[in-house]
């Protein structure tokens, strides 16, 4: 086993503190990389704090990795030593079933290995990015284009495929009119992947005081759905909806945006159900959807498009020891719009 330094957290509410976690011995198709940077995602939160279920404390999140790869084992042809790579939200799956075999890994029917708070097939309890190793086979790392510095490639690992799949998947494109409700670390990169994508942009936000922000990112427009004559002006307008926020919302309200045979995808993630009202959907065969990350393929893809594109989070670097710092600003949506924290640091955290 290799034991590392990571930052971890012994219970729902914290601190973080240095701590030693184990990884395990490469195999065959297993390679080592050194964590550079390591984004800061809600999900983290959320996690960590027990809000979607049970945790197994000490807890190490992350799961927005960038780093170079520093070792690997005797069968892997994908990496080499010195290679920039990047890992997501999985670290494995079951590779045999239908999904998996489509390349669609997130969804795997036997349930993908998560990269943190969940138990892999040596039966070794899972830890993530906010430590200075991680050992992942070499089917669930993708490659960092050569444009895309690693600090900013680390948040585009679950807040940048998180919102490309679901623009992929539902044709984002010029004929295409596309409201993104929040502009935090999710609604941001949906922003610059919306309209690079050709699409006309919409954000819709509590209120205007990010507006400026959201047209330099690229949207068309900007409203504030704090204001009722929002509903009312932009009813039935849009031919897709990606709904960033993870906190309790009207649904109905954002399902009446919607134009004939248009889709609301819900890719936040709230602690408690959203209710729906059918008849808002049979109305106007309108659909309302949820949405994952991607799978390996198409995050690979992801990241060739950021580059192409000139495509990168807005990012605020911080040192190991503010995680908690940076997790009570999240919460307060104090960040534009993704922390990444700076693993080199660690040591001194």
């Amino acid at each position: 086993m290799l034991t590392v330094n990571a930052r971890a957290t012994f219970g729902p509410q914290g601190p973080f503190k240095l701590a030693q976690i184990e990884r395990r011995e490469l195999q065959p198709h297993d390679v080592l990389i050194e964590i550079k940077y390591a984004g800061i995602c809600h999900s983290d939160i959320h996690t960590a704090r027990g809000e979607w279920g049970p945790v197994k404390y000490p807890l190490v999140p992350g799961h927005e990795i960038a780093g170079i790869v520093t070792k690997i084992g005797s069968e892997v042809t994908k990496y080499a030593v010195g290679d920039r790579v990047g890992v997501g939200c999985m670290v494995d799956s079951c590779g045999t079933c239908a999904n998996c075999q489509h390349g669609e890994e997130q969804y795997c029917l036997n349930g993908m290995t998560g990269t943190y708070g969940d138990t892999d097939k040596y039966g070794q309890y899972t830890q993530g990015g906010y430590s200075t190793h991680i050992v992942v086979t070499e089917d669930f790392v993708v490659r960092i284009p050569d444009g895309i510095e690693l600090d900013a490639a680390a948040p585009l690992l679950c807040a940048g495929i998180t919102t490309y799949s679901p623009l992929r998947h539902w044709n984002a494109g010029p004929d295409k009119k596309i409201a993104v409700v929040g502009l935090g670390g999710l609604g941001h990169m949906a922003v610059k992947f919306a309209h690079a994508m050709g699409a006309e942009v919409t954000v819709l936000s509590q209120s205007l005081k990010k507006k400026a922000d959201g047209l330099e990112l690229g949207a068309d427009h900007y409203y504030a759905t704090s204001d009722p004559e929002t509903f009312k002006l932009l009813a039935g307008s849009f031919d897709l909806i990606i709904n960033t926020v993870s906190a309790t919302i009207d649904i109905n309200a954002y399902l009446s945006l919607l134009s004939l045979g248009g889709t609301l995808v819900n890719v936040g993630a709230p602690g408690e159900p959203l209710p729906v009202n059918v008849m808002s959907l049979i109305g106007h065969r309108r659909s309302f959807a949820g949405s994952m990350i991607g799978g390996i393929r198409e995050t690979q893809e992801m990241l060739d498009f950021c580059a192409e594109h000139g495509i990168v989070p807005e990012i605020e670097v911080v040192h190991a020891n503010q995680i908690d710092e940076a997790w009570e600003r999240v919460l307060a949506s104090d960040v534009r719009y993704r922390f990444v924290i700076d693993i080199s640091t660690m040591e001194n955290a």
